[in-house]
């Protein structure tokens, strides 16, 4: 289980349609619970690629999220980026991509009016998808 606010969720859907029609992509940072995953920020980045079909985010970047999240005593969690026209499954590239089964892979769809977002782990590509909880407030 991944849980993060409807005020993340917002910023990236936000971070999302700024990028159009190219994939937005971030970073999940926050700490292992009890109980799940617990994102306490969006780590926005850009996506290098550039392309509405798939998305990089540097090493340089990465590495960077890496050290941030360690100031606050957290790690990265997963990613998450958007599907432009698209509905919120991993596309095959994505399924390539998701190789850590520890990491949460979001995706958020912005093909209809109302943005949809679906959690999946590497390990569940192929069958269910990860339980993912939009909490209204900061946990």
């Amino acid at each position: 289980m991944i849980a993060m606010t409807e005020k993340q969720l917002h910023q990236f859907v936000q971070h999302a349609r700024a990028c159009l029609p190219e994939e937005a992509c971030a970073l999940l940072l926050g700490e292992q619970t009890e109980e799940g995953k617990l994102v306490r920020e969006v780590f926005l980045t850009e996506n290098a690629d550039h392309t509405n079909e798939h998305f990089t985010i540097p090493p340089q970047v990465q590495l960077k999220a890496v050290k941030y999240a360690r100031t606050k005593g957290w790690s990265v969690l997963g990613n998450i980026h958007s599907h432009p026209e698209t509905p919120a499954r991993p596309s095959e590239e994505d399924k390539r991509l998701a190789v850590d089964r520890r990491m949460s892979y979001l995706i958020v769809s912005l093909a209809d009016k109302t943005p949809v977002c679906k959690a999946f782990r590497a390990a569940e590509y192929n069958s269910e998808q990860e339980e993912l909880r939009i909490v209204k407030e900061d946990t």
